[in-house]
């Protein structure tokens, strides 16, 4: 039987490339690497064999979708930011019964879902390869990386909760140890075009860093439900990622508001271009 051994959500901004370059922006983003480099270091003690990662950079406009294939091997550069992140290149195995039984038993439950296995030219978004730099990048112990698409066009959070809960279903009932990322931001407006330059280090509107401060209090105590309840309104309002859809996918796979685990936050939230961005650790029941 497998299991989700770690749940985070995490951050996969671009400048984190930037903190690597020598230059005035050198460390820039220590701390968010730093997350990432810990809930690897806890996602491989737990025993983790595979990554499943719930990507706000995939937009799907019909469905929900499963990139399946059974080896995921390109270069990448960003379309939205090609001045940050450009040539990367990747490789890692793939997890294709995963993604084949998280796609039947979501659309058994009324969710049409695709899982694609055949499509090399199907590649990884950046929200799922920044955090695969810093916590899968190594050749010799990389873990296979299965990515769903988190931005969805006019789906509601009701069908993304019932994705994650299927999600969660298949993965228990997999040989995969996974470790299941919601890869996207908090709130997120990004600066208007004549700002965005002066703008890497603060946060667009003091409204939104008050909500997020607010929603971590919430994943800090526990309060899931309450969380939950405002979502829609979070999301709209404050312009999150996505629409948040893969903080929906997350929370429908650990439970949706039966789950009642305080977040631990990795790294304390830190404003990115106009965004807020964290890591937060959810406890799994072991």
């Amino acid at each position: 039987m497998g299991e989700i051994v770690i749940a985070a959500k995490v951050t996969h901004v671009p400048s984190m490339f930037i903190s690597e370059q020598a230059g005035p922006h050198h460390g820039c983003r220590d701390a968010a690497i730093a997350g990432h480099h810990e809930i690897a270091r806890r996602a491989r003690s737990a025993g983790a064999t595979a990554f499943v990662v719930f990507d706000t950079h995939w937009l799907v406009n019909s469905g929900y979708h499963v990139n399946a294939n059974p080896h995921h091997r390109g270069t990448y550069t960003s379309n939205e930011f090609p001045h940050f992140i450009q040539e990367l290149p990747y490789d890692y195995e793939g997890v294709t019964d995963l993604g084949h039984a998280i796609a039947d038993l979501a659309t058994a439950r009324g969710v049409r879902t695709r899982a694609h296995d055949a499509v090399p030219s199907l590649g990884l978004e950046y929200g799922t390869l920044v955090p695969m730099r810093y916590m899968n990048s190594d050749p010799h112990s990389a873990l296979p990386v299965l990515s769903i698409a988190g931005w969805m066009q006019d789906s509601s959070f009701e069908e993304s909760r019932c994705v994650g809960s299927a999600v969660a279903e298949a993965i228990a009932e997999s040989d995969h140890r996974v470790a299941l990322l919601a890869s996207g931001s908090l709130s997120h407006r990004i600066w208007p075009n004549d700002e965005v330059e002066h703008g890497m280090f603060n946060i667009s509107r003091p409204f939104n860093e008050h909500v997020d401060k607010m929603v971590l209090g919430l994943w800090k105590e526990g309060r899931i439900d309450e969380f939950l309840a405002i979502l829609p309104d979070y999301a709209e309002h404050c312009s999150g990622e996505a629409h948040m859809h893969d903080t929906a996918l997350l929370f429908g796979a650990l439970g949706w508001d039966d789950y009642h685990g305080a977040g631990e936050i990795v790294t304390d939230w830190f404003p990115s271009s106009g965004t807020g961005q964290c890591n937060v650790v959810f406890p799994v029941a072991s």
